[in-house]
């Protein structure tokens, strides 16, 4: 790691092998930041590639964020370590169609483990590492809004977003006191493998703009759901 690199700010960016987490950790090192990043699993994948161009500003790590001794051996590995923003991206999409009556118990389950809790047990795990300038966020989408719920659709997902932001508020609640802002985003409708070709954003308009909101929201005490463009969503 360069000698110059331990004056800058670090990211920690959990799950980023591809998508929006990638762009994520992409944005922040193009904009002189360290930046830790995580994948699952041995395979190689572009966020390994683009660390072996970063000149030791990007540090690959191995975390299931549903296996919660990977979450320990992880904060194990971080101790000692500032965070100035811990972001937790990993999530994972049901078929869209399927509805509540229709999905299986056991995808269910697998849905809200990877969507709700487990975002919350990273954060849980590693919130210690944020200094009290940091921020704290996950990424979760509009379709976790209750109010603006008005099409069905999505149902589990939408589920699992919505637990994620009331765990989200729990988190805040108990932390009432925290200096530290806390995030909550919806990165819009992305074209990426788990939002389709459809969708009516490119990563490029839509990820560097979630960094720039991120930003400006540092040193903002509190909860706050916000998207790409800053904008609240209603809860």
């Amino acid at each position: 790691m360069p000698k110059s690199s331990k004056t800058l700010p670090t990211a920690l960016i959990v799950g980023a092998s591809r998508g929006l987490g990638f762009a994520i950790a992409q944005t922040y090192l193009e904009r002189g930041w360290r930046v830790i990043a995580t994948v699952r699993g041995k395979a190689r994948t572009a966020l390994h590639d683009l660390a072996a161009k970063a000149e030791g500003l990007l540090e690959v790590e191995t975390l299931d964020i549903a296996v919660p001794a990977e979450v320990a051996a992880l904060r194990k590995r971080l101790a000692g370590r500032r965070l100035d923003l811990l972001f937790v991206n990993a999530g994972v999409l049901d078929e869209p169609v399927k509805t509540i009556a229709d999905i299986s118990t056991e995808e269910f389950n697998r849905i809200m483990v990877t969507n709700a809790l487990s975002p919350l047990r990273v954060i849980e795990a590693l919130e210690e590492l944020v200094p009290p300038a940091g921020t704290i966020g996950v990424m979760s989408s509009g379709l976790g809004s209750v109010a603006n719920n008005t099409n069905g659709g999505y149902e589990t997902y939408r589920a699992s977003k919505a637990a994620l932001n009331t765990l989200m508020r729990s988190f805040a609640a108990r932390h009432a006191r925290d200096p530290r802002a806390l995030l909550i985003m919806d990165p819009g409708w992305v074209r990426t493998d788990m939002g389709g070709p459809d969708a009516q954003l490119s990563v490029e308009e839509s990820i560097p703009s979630l960094v720039d909101v991120i930003t400006a929201q540092s040193g903002k005490k509190g909860l706050q759901y916000l998207d790409y463009r800053g904008r609240t969503v209603a809860w």
